[in-house]
């Protein structure tokens, strides 16, 4: 009985080592993007992350060992040209054999459009000078449309494991579920309440939850505000009394204390690409459920 159990065991273990062996090898561009892409393959591969901590998605300069990933890589899974700008350039030098994957283009995704004018952004805050949002995976809706895409386009290249990427994909939309149903009890006792947030990156999941955001700080992240826009912000948050101003830990939060200095404002952290979560499967819902936690505790302090 013994050996038959080590006979069958080794028998798993060398299923699965094929499974992995056979796997493409796999790139995402930022953390929410790769533990989706998690999610689909687990139990098979782990895809890699480019951009693992905060950093501008604008002029982001690719270090040696990123730079080898995309070359080895035979999917490259990104939000899109309009959002990581920096990546167009190195995925038609480095990875041109590689199969880039657009997933603002996935079925069922809906991309809004960067908000402009008063207390918002002017149209330089769209990513790449374009006018689309990116930050698409802060919906859950999207999300589960990307998940989707995402284990349609590893089924096609890697059939062997087709079966397992759509069970894989099928439990990660179950999480999804729970997760939006969960937020929607969480948030709705703060949904009314209005917040200023350090850039504009929060419309997705603002839409899902019907939250009341009042503006952003900042036109781009790694571009300061000049004093006439500072001036607009203050005015905008003295007119709303005791509300909430978030910032974000990767970027400096001088600008966010010179404007709560002025008001009746409290202040909050929203990260919402996860800069200080570790990568993963489960990054991606961590994530989510920070968002909703850091709103209704700001939020719901007197």
């Amino acid at each position: 009985m013994r050996r038959l159990r080590g006979v069958i065991m080794c028998c798993i273990l060398l299923w699965n080592g094929a499974a992995v062996a056979g796997a493409p090898r796999v790139v995402a561009s930022i953390k929410p993007v790769q533990s989706l892409v998690a999610g689909v393959m687990d139990g098979i591969a782990a895809p890699e992350v480019l951009i693992k901590g905060g950093g501008s998605l604008h002029a982001y300069t690719l270090r040696p060992s990123e730079a080898e990933a995309l070359n080895h890589a035979d999917i490259v899974f990104w939000v899109g040209p309009g959002f990581e700008t920096f990546l167009a350039k190195p995925l038609a030098a480095l990875a041109a054999k590689a199969q880039a994957v657009v997933l603002a283009d996935a079925p069922g995704v809906t991309v809004l459009l960067a908000r402009t004018g008063g207390v918002w952004a002017t149209a330089e805050h769209a990513h790449a000078g374009g006018r689309m949002d990116g930050h698409l995976w802060l919906s859950p809706a999207n999300s589960k449309a990307m998940v989707t895409a995402i284990a349609r386009v590893l089924s096609a290249r890697d059939p062997a494991n087709a079966a397992r990427y759509d069970a894989n994909a099928g439990v990660v939309i179950g999480k999804l579920n729970a997760l939006d149903a969960e937020l929607h009890k969480k948030l709705a006792r703060v949904k009314e309440k209005p917040f200023v947030v350090f850039h504009d990156a929060y419309q997705y999941f603002e839409a899902s939850y019907g939250l009341n955001a009042a503006g952003s700080l900042t036109v781009t992240p790694d571009r300061a505000p000049g004093a006439r826009r500072v001036a607009e912000i203050k005015d905008k948050v003295n007119s709303l009394g005791r509300t909430c101003i978030f910032s974000e830990p990767q970027f400096e939060p001088k600008l966010v204390q010179t404007v709560v200095g002025e008001t009746r404002a409290k202040t909050g952290v929203l990260d919402p690409e996860g800069s200080t979560l570790a990568q993963g499967p489960d990054m991606h819902l961590t994530l989510m459920r920070k968002l909703a936690d850091g709103l209704v505790e700001c939020l719901s302090a007197p």
